[in-house]
């Protein structure tokens, strides 16, 4: 049997759903429509009833849906029905604004060890973490029971961090270095490339988009 595949588009808005159903809930709303859930994340109400139609039927037709159960329903989904044990490799400006991020324990994501090759950092405590060195990358990661690696280093080193955290059984990588890496099949990877982000910006003012 042919298993559907879902368009990363849907996976990533589905995200976006999830963040704004959280903070309906706060505000105290019980049901909400598709039309109001695109209104608020800026879709179209048919684009988020054919996202939410790949994994199955929610909500009341006339009624809509029960902003609790919708928002429990599109974290399972996520995979975010668990917590999930990140390593953060480089401690540079942009490790440690992420290492300071509080949006990612809010979404289950926990910081568990940080790595840096900087003498000047390593033993030093961030967030409640003592940074340690690359060399105990493979011990402490494998304790840890580390699923998500996070690597912010130089690209003429990033690639010898995929491959230790590779081998130290990290099943999925977001990398920030500017570089293209290899990673074995069964390992997902995400490049976040700053630069190629503001390149589109600049495409899309430059063409009036």
């Amino acid at each position: 049997m042919k298993t559907l595949k879902i368009p990363e588009a849907t996976i990533i808005r589905l995200s976006v759903y999830s963040r704004y159903l959280t903070e309906v809930e706060r505000k105290g709303i019980i049901t909400i429509s598709s039309g109001e859930i695109a209104e608020g994340v800026g879709v179209s109400p048919a684009q988020v009833r054919k996202d939410l139609a790949y994994f199955g039927e929610f909500g009341t037709r006339g009624v809509g849906y029960n902003v609790k159960d919708l928002g429990r329903d599109v974290l399972k989904i996520l995979g975010l029905g668990e917590d999930w044990n990140v390593t953060l490799v480089g401690l540079g400006n942009l490790g440690l604004a992420l290492s300071m991020y509080k949006g990612f324990k809010e979404r289950g994501f926990n910081i568990t060890s940080i790595f840096d090759n900087d003498p000047a950092k390593i033993g030093t405590i961030v967030n409640g973490i003592e940074v340690m060195s690359v060399e105990r990358l493979e011990e402490v990661v494998r304790k840890n029971n580390t699923q998500i690696g996070i690597i912010s280093v130089s690209s003429e080193v990033a690639q010898e961090i995929v491959n230790l955290l590779v081998k130290a059984g990290v099943q999925a990588i977001l990398n920030f270095a500017p570089v293209v890496l290899n990673v074995p099949p069964e390992v997902e990877l995400r490049n976040v490339d700053l630069t190629v982000s503001l390149e589109v910006l600049t495409f899309n003012l430059k063409s009036g988009k």
